[in-house]
């Protein structure tokens, strides 16, 4: 009786357990976003017009924000356009490259127009591409902007701003191997001009220059920021960082939008490095010269009930004497997180650990191994999914002295297991007792109980890894394995209590559980038959309903590590079935 009331707790816990996970740790679906429009010109949060903070020495702090003082809800009635429109209010310099297509404004020299070609939002080839950035005046406003800032009357002249309009002085469209200039004079003396270079990728070099044609000597400070309206939607998954991010000095800080919500402003001075804002896929980030000390800044503000975002930096201090000039050169990206793209480009421009921008977590020294060895494996079979297949046999091959020895502790178990049923008869009434025959039986038969576990711990950091390396990057994006499954990074979107989609409905997500779990849980149920059963038979009967709770577990997780999961089973029973027959022959032939 006591054990069947053990038996119906264990059941009714394990459930539990599985409702919670599902409630707690799965993603939330996206949310609409329905941010308001932000204003043109100098209502984003730029250095223009700045109000001065404390600092020491030479080093003016990186400016704060520009509050707008009229409401942004009754300026919205008249500035609130779409993209389009928002795009047609200035003067524009169109940008190609096989990644990407958009525009620089020549209002305020802005990068706010930028498409990634070859992304969509969906599997759709309808689907529309992926817009990264947005124009100020329109909605999910998103840009870039590099310029001068000076500390007023003592620099001696005027910068430009976000209002600024540039000319066009060199180049037409800006394209790998084109570049294009713009020019500007402040008719006091300051001539600027800023030079935009672009690769075949996401990365661009942005050239400032300034000449003193004046009579008086001027201090400038190279700049750099993006600014972002309205606070994206994320996942909002414990595993996974969106939001503002960078490497200062060699360490990575990470920063959520509700902690930035709370201190407001976010401030620290490096040398080298990058910072920006990151989604899942995409990153928009700032690289400034890596030899020189900036001032970094994350900021936050809400005007009229919309937030925005900013980060930004301060370079050093340049003294401009009549008939000197000052040239500052900086690199910014925009596009998707391909992890050897950054690696070649913290190589090709010394961005310090520019790779950190893809979230490969606290097991990085082994999730980026495991990407690279799956996207070699990618390269030669042409599928991810095959991939994930190589892998697992490649895991499996270095694993397989361990896991043989496992296997053959465990056959050993399950010989002894009458011995041990009878051992726990004798000596029901006295534990200690018979847990002393026990081990005295182990030591007889050199038998390590615990044998078997080892393998198991070893494949939990990998299986976590591989998790990470599904569900961060942008290569595993989208990326089809064979039949029903067309991304590996999503769960598989068969059901059973639909009938695979036979009948017209979709069951919640805790009940969602398809063909490659059940495959999974199948498998995980077969190998369980060839171990050894617990010597508890309580534990023996809880056991029993392992494959169906990971089953159920393991549906809402990309198809691609249930994929994994499964084969790794598979292939387990088949070397542990080749050692148990092999251990049982010299018997056989008795």
């Amino acid at each position: 009786m006591n054990e069947q009331r053990n038996l119906f707790l264990a059941i009714v816990l394990s459930l539990l357990i599985l409702v919670g996970f599902e409630y707690f740790f799965s993603p939330p679906p996206p949310i609409r976003d329905t941010t308001v429009s932000q204003e043109e010109g100098d209502r984003d949060m730029a250095p223009e017009a700045p109000v001065l903070e404390s600092g020491g020495g030479d080093i003016t702090p990186v400016p704060s924000s520009v509050q707008p003082t009229t409401s942004l809800t009754e300026k919205s009635k008249h500035f609130s356009v779409t993209r389009e429109k928002a795009l047609s209010e200035s003067g524009r310099v169109r940008i190609e490259t096989s990644q990407l297509v958009g525009s620089l404004a020549l209002t305020g020299a802005r990068i706010d127009d930028l498409i990634l070609i070859k992304y969509r939002e969906a599997l759709s080839q309808e689907s529309p591409s992926i817009h990264l950035l947005s124009p100020p005046g329109g909605p999910n406003a998103y840009f870039a902007r590099h310029g001068w800032w000076t500390a007023g009357p003592k620099g001696g002249g005027v910068v430009p701003d976000g209002k600024t309009v540039w000319r066009l002085s060199g180049g037409k469209v800006l394209s790998p191997g084109s570049p294009v200039t713009l020019s500007w004079d402040n008719g006091q003396g300051l001539v600027f001009s800023k030079t935009f270079e672009v690769d075949d990728n996401f990365m661009f070099t942005v050239i400032q220059k300034v000449e003193n044609r004046g009579q008086k000597e001027v201090s400038l400070y190279p700049y750099g920021l993006i600014s972002r309206a309205g606070t994206p939607s994320t996942l909002g998954f414990y595993i996974l960082h969106e939001g503002p991010l960078g490497v200062f000095d060699g360490t990575l800080k990470e920063v959520d939008y509700d902690e930035l919500q709370e201190d407001h402003k976010i401030s620290q001075t490096t040398t080298g490095g990058w910072l920006g804002i990151t989604d899942k896929y995409w990153l928009v980030a700032l690289a400034p010269g890596q030899g020189n000390p900036v001032d970094t800044n994350f900021k936050y503000t809400n005007v009229n009930g919309q937030d925005r975002y900013q980060t930004d930096y301060l370079g050093r201090k340049y003294v401009l004497a009549p008939g000197s000039n000052a040239e500052v050169s900086s690199n910014f990206f925009a596009g998707a997180k391909v992890v050897e793209l950054l690696d070649t480009y913290a190589t090709t421009y010394g961005i310090d650990r520019f790779d950190l921008s893809v979230d490969f977590g606290w097991f990085y020294f082994l999730t980026k191994p495991i990407f690279y060895a799956l996207n070699f494996f990618n390269r030669i079979f042409g599928n991810f999914g095959l991939g994930i297949l190589a892998l697992t046999v490649a895991f499996r091959l270095l694993m397989y002295p361990l896991a043989n020895k496992s296997f053959r502790s465990m056959n050993a178990m399950k010989k002894l297991h009458p011995r041990i049923t009878e051992l726990r008869e004798r000596f029901e009434q006295d534990k200690a007792r018979m847990n002393q025959e026990m081990m005295a039986l182990y030591k007889r038969e050199k038998v390590n109980p615990a044998g078997g576990c080892l393998p198991m711990l070893v494949q939990i950091p990998i299986f976590f890894a591989l998790y990470k390396v599904l569900f961060v990057s942008i290569e595993m994006r989208q990326a089809p394995f064979y039949g029903w499954i067309t991304d590996l990074s999503a769960p598989d979107p068969t059901s059973i209590f639909n009938l695979f989609g036979l009948l017209p409905f979709d069951p919640p997500s805790f009940l969602h559980i398809g063909v490659w779990p059940i495959l999974m849980g199948l498998t995980m149920y077969l190998q369980q038959k060839l171990n050894p059963p617990p010597a508890d038979p309580i534990q023996a009967k809880i056991f029993q309903f392992l494959p169906l709770i990971f089953t159920a577990l393991l549906a809402n997780f990309p198809a691609g590590l249930v994929i994994y999961w499964a084969w790794n089973n598979v292939l387990s029973i088949g070397q542990q079935w080749f050692i148990m027959r092999k251990m049982d022959a010299p018997a056989e032939k008795n």
